[in-house]
């Protein structure tokens, strides 16, 4: 009777511990503290428009109980999305344990103020503690409403501009402009402040005219500011025709046995015969060369360096113009085609070449085609490449005045002769430099409007 006695005792424990066990894991289970999880993209810093949202919640113990996406602003309290999950099964098993959706959020259709905005996510789920609340998850993000653009306006006049030439327009745009500038079609040319003393928001932009353009370009001024809100305004500016030479080029098997050595490196894996080694550094080096010089435009001071009239090589003949269309000939026949982005100027061999103005060195080495180049930042977007040189006579980061001597003209490159290919860039897109050269150009395009800051 003993054992029978225990046994029952020992049986009635084990029970008495399961039930306590069952019931542990039950009260631990409902009222269980882990939050939901919420997870939204993007989370944009502005709300310049209306703008979408992706939102996925997940909650692995109890499951989703309800989702309330919010907007809080000047006292405002705006839903913009609510859902309410229901409970399905033993210990909702069967519920909602993740869910994704997208939504909106329209500043107009909200009648949003422009300036700060609270976005809310919160998030609850089926566990039975705060009171049966369930846990809570919350995620905010504050954003800025900002749907006005910024304003540009013109402030320079009639501008009369050659196809292949350059130009300046001198504009103003309202504080919250953050980038700024000038679109030729595609082609982006930036703007910079104004020197200190002028009116509020006054920029330059230098800009040019590419040589292919096609009859009257499209031309507006375009700004953008801190939230991507952008606005652009037309103004005048006549695009001239210019008319190209063209010269016809005899390649010789004579020229190539003399060029092609100076590119042996480039040509180190090239196989075939030398007018095919020929086309690969005059199309594909020169295109690589191409991509150096615009990549360099990124190196502009805001500041201007320049001043006055541009000089020009000493004593010296011009060879090749800007613009010059050479198509090159080969035993009779015609092999290639390319358009010529400088002047070539020819005096004695070995001639002392000058900075055409003040600047800083931004490149000055070996370049392809163009052999031992220097190419001086004359600030605000302007460069001046000097090319063929025989000898280098200045530093990268260098600051050289007008007239100062950084090389000597030679045959480095692709060159035929002794002489200087000289260029000038705007914003890493060659234009014509003779206008640079020329003081009542420079008067009447670039000075009469910088006058404007002064008033």
């Amino acid at each position: 009777m003993g054992k029978k006695r225990n046994l029952g005792l020992a049986l009635t424990v084990s029970s008495i511990l399961i039930v306590l066990g069952f019931l542990c894991w039950f009260l631990i289970t409902i009222f269980e503290s882990e939050t939901p999880r919420v997870q939204l993209e993007p989370l944009p810093e502005f709300l310049t428009e209306k703008k979408e949202f992706s939102l996925i919640a997940t909650d692995a113990k109890r499951g989703l109980r309800n989702i309330k996406v919010s907007l809080q602003q000047a006292g405002r309290n705006m839903t913009v999305l609510e859902k309410i999950f229901p409970f399905k099964g033993l210990l909702n098993c069967d519920g909602t344990h993740r869910f994704e959706t997208r939504f909106s959020i329209d500043p107009s259709t909200l009648n949003l103020a422009q300036g700060r905005v609270d976005l809310y996510v919160h998030v609850w789920d089926y566990s039975r503690r705060s009171g049966g609340d369930g846990n809570l998850s919350i995620l905010e993000h504050k954003m800025i409403v900002d749907t006005i653009p910024p304003a540009i306006r013109a402030v320079s006049r009639l501008h009369y501009v050659n196809r292949g030439g350059s130009g300046l327009v001198v504009y103003q745009t309202s504080s919250d402009s953050a980038k700024s500038g000038l679109f030729v079609k595609d082609s982006f040319f930036p703007g910079f402040p104004a020197a200190q003393g002028s009116q509020e928001g006054m920029h330059v932009c230098y800009f040019g005219i590419p040589i292919d353009t096609e009859r009257d370009p499209e031309i507006y001024l375009w700004a953008e500011d801190k939230a991507g809100n952008r606005s652009k305004a037309n103004f005048y500016c006549h695009v001239r025709k210019s008319h190209f030479r063209t010269e016809k080029i005899n390649i010789t098997d004579r020229f190539m046995e003399r060029i092609l050595p100076y590119f042996s490196s480039y040509l180190k894996d090239v196989t075939g015969e030398e007018i095919g080694k020929f086309l690969k550094i005059n199309q594909d080096l020169r295109r690589e060369n191409a991509l150096v010089f615009y990549n360099l435009r990124t190196k502009t001071s805001p500041t201007r360096y320049w001043d006055g009239v541009w000089l020009r090589l000493k004593n010296a003949a011009n060879m090749a113009t800007f613009g010059e269309k050479r198509i090159y000939y080969y035993n009779g026949e015609k092999i290639d085609e390319q358009v010529h982005m400088g002047v070539d100027l020819a005096s004695l061999a070995n001639s002392g070449v000058e900075a055409a103005n003040n600047g800083r060195v931004i490149f000055a080495d070996r370049l392809g085609i163009y052999g031992l180049t220097v190419v001086l930042d004359h600030g605000q977007g302007l460069a001046s490449t000097y090319s063929h040189l025989s000898n280098i006579g200045v530093q990268p980061g260098q600051e050289v005045v007008k007239g100062e001597v950084i090389g000597s003209t030679g045959q480095t490159g692709l060159a035929g002769g002794d002489h200087l290919h000289f260029g000038v860039m705007v914003n890493g897109l060659f234009v014509d430099p003779i206008e640079w050269w020329d003081s009542h150009w420079i008067q009447d395009n670039i000075t009469k409007k910088l006058d404007i800051l002064k008033r």
